[in-house]
């Protein structure tokens, strides 16, 4: 039976927590790997990114494994919880070895997006504390919408939040994402109130949709016009992993991981701003024999094609919170089943 999310990749499993309440509207996301590790990569698009360890996933330097990877909120601050999340795999060992037992160093690539201020008090960001937690949580169950590093999150001028998907080829070889959707860019199209990525989504991905009401339509392009954001530097960031059970080198990783950008660029107008840190990762748990060219191509159109539903799932999931409306709560009778007057 399959999740549609990334830990349908067999071993991967989803761990989050956050705060939400008394000023706070923030979390943290951890995408653990099998305890051998996996394979990893990363591209980064956006003009202000927030990471750690990503010089490390270069093809040209030495480490090949990752133990988890990070995606938090709290801007720059929240890559505190990294901290938390690797005590965690410290404590239990896991690791590159770096000589007897216990003596590992754990490898946790991360990438943070802004959301500070969003519950009220700007100096509240997920820190160690939040992260061990998120590590603690891990599970084959993935919540989406207002969870973890998308609890705080937005996305034009509706509720942002964390997304999954997965896809299974032909020759067995399995592909999940997951999105924590946090952008300056709009998942809307303004026009029509549809969502850019539902054209793209699976059956079973989204509920019945239809296009919403005109009126709600006016009622959000109203929104829109007195949203204070453009006062100041709009702030934000779309963070992500995309995993797989494929043998993949760090070279073909990094090619997947910018393959899932331009699953953003299907799901969200604009993307990869000066505003934004667009960062997505990839995993390769696979352990058989390496992957081909024509396999890996194989690979690239569905792996972009998670990323763009796991947007879809993550904005049509989230939850109105922080002053920020939910596309459930902004387009209500768009969700209504086709057929109702």
């Amino acid at each position: 039976m399959t999740t549609n999310s990334i830990t349908d990749v067999p071993g991967i499993r989803v761990g989050q927590a956050e705060r939400i309440g008394d000023g706070w509207l923030s979390g943290t996301t951890v995408v653990l790997a099998p305890p051998e590790g996996a394979v990893g990569g990363v591209d980064v698009r956006g003009g202000g990114p927030g990471t750690r360890e990503t010089d490390l996933l270069d093809p040209r330097n030495l480490v090949e494994r990752v133990q988890a990877i990070v995606l938090s909120g709290g801007s720059a601050l929240g890559l505190a919880s990294v901290d938390g999340v690797v005590q965690r795999l410290l404590r239990d060992g896991i690791g590159f070895p770096m000589g007897g037992p216990g003596e590992v160093v754990p490898i946790v690539p991360a990438a943070v997006l802004f959301d500070l201020g969003r519950g009220g008090t700007f100096a509240h960001h997920p820190d160690a504390e939040l992260g061990a937690r998120a590590y603690d949580a891990a599970a084959a169950d993935v919540r989406l919408g207002t969870h973890g590093a998308g609890t705080g999150a937005r996305v034009g001028g509706l509720k942002g939040g964390i997304g999954s998907a997965s896809v299974r080829l032909d020759d067995g070889t399995t592909i999940g994402a997951l999105v924590a959707v946090n952008a300056v860019g709009s998942a809307v199209d303004p026009t029509t109130g549809e969502l850019y990525a539902a054209r793209h989504c699976l059956p079973g991905d989204l509920p019945p949709l239809r296009l919403p009401a005109p009126a709600e339509l006016d009622d959000a392009r109203g929104a829109a016009a007195q949203d204070p954001a453009p006062v100041k530097p709009p702030l934000a960031t779309t963070i992500g992993v995309i995993a797989t059970d494929a043998t993949l080198t760090k070279a073909q990783c990094a090619k997947l991981a910018g393959i899932g950008h331009d699953g953003l660029a299907r799901a969200i107008n604009p993307v990869h701003t000066m505003f934004d840190g667009d960062t997505i990762f990839a995993m390769a748990t696979g352990s058989g024999e390496p992957t081909g060219v024509l396999a890996l191509q194989a690979m690239l159109g569905p792996a972009g094609d998670c990323v763009t539903r796991a947007v879809a799932r993550a904005v049509l999931a989230a939850e109105s919170a922080g002053g920020m409306r939910s596309y459930r709560d902004a387009f209500p009778s768009a969700l209504l089943p086709p057929d109702t007057a």
